[in-house]
């Protein structure tokens, strides 16, 4: 899937692809709203930008939720879950999101409200897919009735399924990250991506706590959302699960991958150590009889040679074919 563009627009009340200008109150809801479908059976979407006082008192003048609901959406804690109430659904969903200024990835909690004549979304973050999906209604009149002519369950599976498909351009990207630093471990540059290593890991382990939790959300999705969608749309949810296996599978194979690499980089690193401590051992092994001779010579008692010149040539002639002799059978055993 290609990276979706940036969307253009600002938050403000919109209805059926005219921009609206926002109220002048400083705390006038920020909520836009898109009207569509078939006449006689209209749906609304709307998109809730954050849940401050002024959101949640136009909630409650304009729906009748539960209580819980709104102490869940005040919730930083939450975790993805679907609850059934008898005339609408309570949705929680995150997805991974990039925070640029953190410069990690973070979840981005999504909460819905599907009634049988309207989708409530209500991000706690910004949602590129979900803004660009609104953008697109806004200006486009064909896809806005072929979105909204389908039901309150489709608009919502549209909705899911963008947000769930803008993870694999993060994927692909964390899987460039894990070729790069594969050819970096075996050009020799070990000592220089063991904290690449530990931030791409960091992303997956963030990445899988996101989408644990998602995978049984989005079964209880396809469960109860049937009400809401007609019989001959069943299968879109079941797609939705499969891109979400598929999104698991590949973290699951980035995590083994990632783990490998590690591994692979620390036996390099060890390996480069017990090179260097080779060479070390065999220079002491070698310098140790030199320097056993150069004592003996060098005692405060009568010496052969003791006095005379020639003596020292001599000694030295014993050294270096001490010294020769060391490295011509070290060399032959491999240990240089």
């Amino acid at each position: 899937m290609p990276s979706l563009p940036k969307p253009r627009l600002r938050r403000a009340d919109r209805v059926r692809g005219t921009a609206v200008a926002a109220p002048p109150e400083a705390h006038a809801p920020r909520v836009e709203t898109i009207e569509g479908g078939p006449e006689g059976r209209p749906l609304r979407g709307v998109n809730v930008d954050g849940f401050r006082s002024p959101e949640r008192a136009w909630l409650e003048e304009h729906h009748d939720f539960h209580p819980l609901d709104f102490e869940d959406l005040s919730s930083r804690n939450q975790r993805p879950k679907v609850d059934e109430y008898d005339d609408y659904l309570f949705v929680v969903l995150q997805f991974p999101r990039y925070d640029k200024q953190l410069r990690r990835l973070t979840a981005a909690e999504l909460d819905v409200f599907l009634g049988p004549d309207y989708v409530i979304t209500i991000p706690n973050q910004p949602l590129q897919s979900l803004d660009y999906l609104f953008e697109r209604c806004q200006t486009s009149d064909e896809l806005r009735e072929q979105l909204f002519a389908k039901g309150p369950g489709y608009l919502l599976y549209r909705i899911v399924d963008d947000a769930v498909d803008a993870s694999f351009p993060m994927l692909r990207k964390m899987g460039n990250k894990l070729e790069r630093l594969e050819d970096d471990v075996f050009e020799g540059r070990s000592n220089e991506v063991v904290r690449d290593i530990f931030n791409v890991k960091q992303e997956i382990i963030n990445f899988r706590r996101v989408v644990r939790p998602m995978r049984s959300a989005l079964r209880d999705l396809e469960r109860t959302t049937r009400r809401y969608v007609a019989e001959d749309l069943d299968i879109y949810f079941d797609d939705i699960n499969d891109a979400s296996e598929r999104v698991w599978d590949m973290l699951e194979n980035f995590k083994e991958v990632v783990e490998a690499l590690e591994a692979t980089n620390e036996a390099v690193l060890s390996h480069q150590l017990n090179d260097v401590l080779r060479v070390l051992t065999a220079i002491s092994v070698i310098v140790l009889p030199l320097t056993l001779l150069a004592s003996l010579f060098g005692m405060n008692v009568e010496v052969p040679w003791e006095g005379d010149i020639g003596g020292f040539w001599i000694v030295v002639a014993l050294m270096a074919v001490i010294l020769g002799g060391m490295l011509w059978a070290f060399r032959r055993r491999g240990f240089l």
